[in-house]
């Protein structure tokens, strides 16, 4: 018998439906929950699966589907005793998307479904209150004709906002009825102008029609950008909720709020939230009115506030996590409306995680507290702050996400993603965000908010995000294309700061400085390394000693790349360039003796500060030309005004050295096979710094490693060098085993014949930058920004394959070299060393093609150490 297409929240499902959230969505999954285990007061419902959801994007409702529903609809109606849309007391619905992922705000929402020209009147004589009756259908055809019928959501604001200030109403609950059903009328002219047709009057078409509008969302735009953002696969699907409708718009007994059960941005206990007597959950999230923070609710509603407290603990011990609920309050009884766990900053992450371990109900294991705990989390830790001097603050607001950000001033998301590919760092400016805003939020340093609250659109979306966020600054006066506090006005392309953890606003750029990182930090991070043991080592990219020494301090396991060309700029350039014009051999060992010296320090000084740990030094790799001027410049001039003599040499040799397609050219190896001399340079100069350490006492571990390697042949030729010098003096004060040759791959060649390199290697490491580059086919400097964003936006490529390692490509290939190399060399360290060192997802992938060690920039170091241990934690558990 097929699987069925609606499941009832009370459904006796064969598991606990929270383990089944690949079929009934996140909230789906929680409603029943909540419903069938716990026994919490929950508005009946059903919901419609995240495979009808497939289906019906495919190719329209699958068999079955509307007869399904119809049958949950009837059921619905039993249960609740009412009819849909009908009868004396009719039953109104809310349909509600909800993914296997927490989206907050992406996809939509519809309150109110089954109200029409004669449920309205039944409604106002069945509760005795006309004007919510009417609220409450001014509503439903605003939120109706915005998201399934496509009528721009502006208006109804503009006619709604008209009707308020021609009636005197401070608040949308002092509208009157009167005006209220003038707005009503005004609406469905709206409707019917923008569709040719009349608003829809049938419950059921009206129903269909949700459904199929929640269905469509996971297509929209902010949903899609929402998606990359966080990694998250197109092909999920959202389920479709269809509860019972209870009003917290019903009368000054009734409210609406939004609760954690913990802080989510400090992770301190005690309740959190916001609420709003006489309203409904959109007026809470949108921001639209000033909310009261949840703990006043217990001054209003003493024994509902008890009662919430209960089932916050109660949610907490069931779900061992902070989380996030929406209820409701419809004349003085308490409904629960969703949960999930929340999302939460970075501080509050680390501080939930070890609390958690030490709390008797919760007895977190080491291992679950670390998976509690991601790269965002850390990297939200080490965000910036306002460094500590005196500075004059415009104006504050809501502490709403933690860090500190400068930018310009932006006031539409379109506006702010255009700055932000012209490279100007941005501050989106609204009075409210909403979801149409995400794109605009995304490539935004900031968030700033006139309204809203804590758990506002603005608040949740930066806060899962990481990005400083200050919400609800009621002194701005937010204008099309400024902002006035008092008599300040900041004007579009103005820059401003804000601190979203003291909700602080200044105008002008304020210096930032890194954060400090909480004492929790370092107590996930020990256990991360305890848990990850000999799984996966992880390095540093290092191109100096201050870094290196950063990168131990982080808890680097060594220096899995230090680029030596970096050595050859800034006042040491000139000598290169010398070495480069040389007319004879000895001019040319002159300067090489130059920077042999300069080099042989810069190694001494890596080696100290990595003393007793591996230090992978990759001999010069760029093409000569990258150290001359550029030719076409030169050439200007020489048209212009003429060259000193230096200069014409200059042009001389850099068209000498140019290259068609210089990423192709004469670079690592290959310069070697022309200049010998300087690979023998940089040898000497690295064994002799390694000698002196060892006479200081030290331990020095170095590993030589060959750029560009195609053949067994290359790498045995650049070997003998290298064993030529390690023979000689320079060799004389290295102890045996302190030095290892290895080779980069980073071709597909090298990658396929891995297994005829490894006879002439003592180690691996991968550059999967250019091997990404090389086996698309992409030059990474022309792809990325238009095109890329194209091909992503089509769907051509899963993800950006610069971001994250391509899995099937350059993964495959990465996988086929370890398993070939490892035919040969069964104990062959491997490492990779590319950026996708540091990304979490890539991390992953090399854990499990059996690579030693990832390698990645100094900062991101705490990071990769988190990641490793989670993915060595994950095949574990796989195992």
């Amino acid at each position: 018998m097929p699987e069925p297409l609606v499941y009832a929240f009370d459904h006796d499902h064969p598991e606990p439906p929270m383990a089944r959230k690949d079929l009934l969505g996140g909230k789906g999954a929680n409603l029943a929950e909540m419903t069938s285990v716990l026994g919490l007061p929950v508005p009946p419902g059903f919901t419609i699966t995240t495979e009808a959801c497939r289906a019906a994007l495919a190719g329209g409702w699958p068999d079955g589907l509307a007869l399904q529903v119809d049958e949950h609809v009837d059921r619905l109606e039993r249960t609740m005793g009412r009819t849909l849309g009908a009868g004396d007391d009719p039953l109104l619905v809310s349909v509600r998307s909800g993914a296997k992922f927490s989206m907050p705000g992406m996809m939509d929402t519809i309150l109110n479904l089954g109200l029409n020209d004669d449920s309205v009147e039944a409604l106002a004589r069945a509760t005795d209150d006309e004007r919510f009756a009417l609220d409450s259908y001014r509503r439903f055809i605003q939120m109706y004709g915005k998201i399934v019928l496509g009528v721009p959501g502006e208006e109804f604001d503009r006619r709604f906002e008209g009707a308020r200030d021609l009636a005197g109403a401070a608040t949308d609950h002092e509208v009157p009825p009167e005006v209220l059903s003038l707005v009503i009328d005004r609406f469905k002219a709206v409707v019917e102008d923008h569709t040719g047709e009349a608003f829809p009057q049938e419950p059921a078409a009206q129903l269909r029609g949700a459904i199929d509008a929640v269905f469509r969302s996971w297509q929209s735009p902010r949903a899609v950008t929402y998606r990359r953002r966080e990694h998250l696969p197109d092909d999920l699907g959202t389920a479709v909720n269809v509860q019972a409708m209870v009003f917290g718009n019903r009368d000054d007994e009734s409210g609406t709020g939004v609760g954690f059960t913990r802080d989510p941005a400090t992770g301190d206990q005690g309740s959190f939230g916001d609420f709003l007597v006489n309203a409904q959950g959109e007026d809470v999230v949108a921001g639209i009115r000033a909310t009261q923070p949840l703990h006043e609710m217990g001054e209003r509603w003493p024994d509902l506030y008890d009662e919430l407290q209960r089932i916050f603990e109660a949610l907490e011990r069931h779900y061992r996590d902070m989380c996030d609920t929406e209820f409701t309050v419809e004349q003085g009884k308490l409904w629960m409306l969703q949960t999930r766990v929340g999302k939460r900053t970075g501080r509050a992450a680390l501080r939930l995680a070890v609390s958690m371990v030490d709390d008797p109900a919760i007895e977190l294991t080491h291992a679950e507290a670390i998976q509690r705990v991601s790269a965002d989390h850390l990297d939200q830790v080490l965000h910036p702050q306002f460094e500590q001097v005196d500075h004059t603050v415009l104006t504050k607001g809501l502490a709403a996400s933690p860090g500190a950000a400068v930018g310009k001033v932006y006031f539409d998301a379109d506006e702010a993603v255009e700055a932000a590919h012209d490279g100007e760092d941005v501050i989106l400016v609204r009075q409210e965000t909403s979801p149409e805003d995400v794109h605009g939020m995304e490539v935004a340093q900031g968030v700033l908010t006139s309204r809203g609250g804590l758990v506002s659109h603005a608040a949740v979306v930066a806060r899962g995000w990481g990005k400083p966020a200050v919400c609800g600054a009621e002194q701005i006066v937010v204008g099309e294309d400024h902002f006035r506090v008092g008599d300040t006005v900041v004007r579009k392309g103005d820059v401003v700061s804000i601190d979203g953890t003291t909700g602080e606003v200044v105008l002008g750029a304020m210096h930032l400085t890194r954060g400090e990182t909480p004492d929790e930090f370092d107590t996930v991070l020990a256990w991360a390394d305890e848990a990850r043991g000999d799984g996966l080592g992880v390095r540093a990219n290092a191109d100096n000693a201050e870094d290196a020494a950063r990168a131990r301090d982080n808890g680097a396991e060594g220096i899995g790349l230090c680029r030596t060309e970096h050595m050859f700029l800034g006042d040491r350039l000139p000598v290169v360039r010398r070495m480069i014009l040389a007319a004879t051999p000895d001019d040319e060992d002159e300067a090489l003796e130059e920077l042999r010296r300069v080099q042989r320090e810069d190694f001494e000084g890596i080696l100290a500060a990595m003393d007793g740990l591996p230090v992978t030094v990759r001999l010069l790799d760029p093409p000569l030309h990258e150290f001359l001027p550029d030719v076409e410049e030169l050439a200007v001039k020489d048209a212009r005004v003429g060259l000193s003599d230096e200069e014409a040499e200059l042009l001389a040799a850099a068209r000498s050295w140019e290259e068609a397609n210089p990423m192709l050219g004469t670079r690592g190896v290959r310069l070697g096979v022309l200049k010998d001399g300087l690979y023998r340079m940089q040898v000497r100069a690295l064994l002799e710094a390694a000698a002196r350490r060892r006479a200081a006492g030290g331990r020095p571990i170095v590993e030589i490693m060959i750029p560009l390697v195609v053949a067994e042949a290359e790498l045995a030729l650049a070997r003998s060098w290298v064993e030529e010098e390690l023979a000689g003096a320079a060799g004389e004060g290295v102890a045996e085993g302190d030095v290892r040759i290895g080779t980069m791959i980073e071709t597909p060649r090298a990658a396929l014949c891995a297994d005829e390199i490894a006879n002439q290697a003592d180690f691996f490491s991968f550059g999967t930058n250019d091997l990404t580059q090389m086996t698309f086919g992409f030059s990474r400097d022309d792809v990325e920004g238009r095109l890329m964003e194209r091909y992503l936006e089509r769907g051509l490529l899963a993800g950006d394959p610069f971001d994250s390692i391509d899995r099937d490509g350059v993964g495959g290939l990465v996988g086929l070299a370890v398993e070939r190399a490892r035919s040969v060399k069964p104990d062959l360290k491997m490492g990779v060393c590319g950026e996708h060192g540091g990304d979490p997802a890539s991390i992953a992938l090399f854990h499990r093609l059996g690579l030693d060690y990832v390698s990645c920039s100094p900062f991101r170091v705490p990071i990769a150490r988190l990641e490793a241990a989670r993915s060595v934690l994950a095949a574990r558990a796989g195992d």
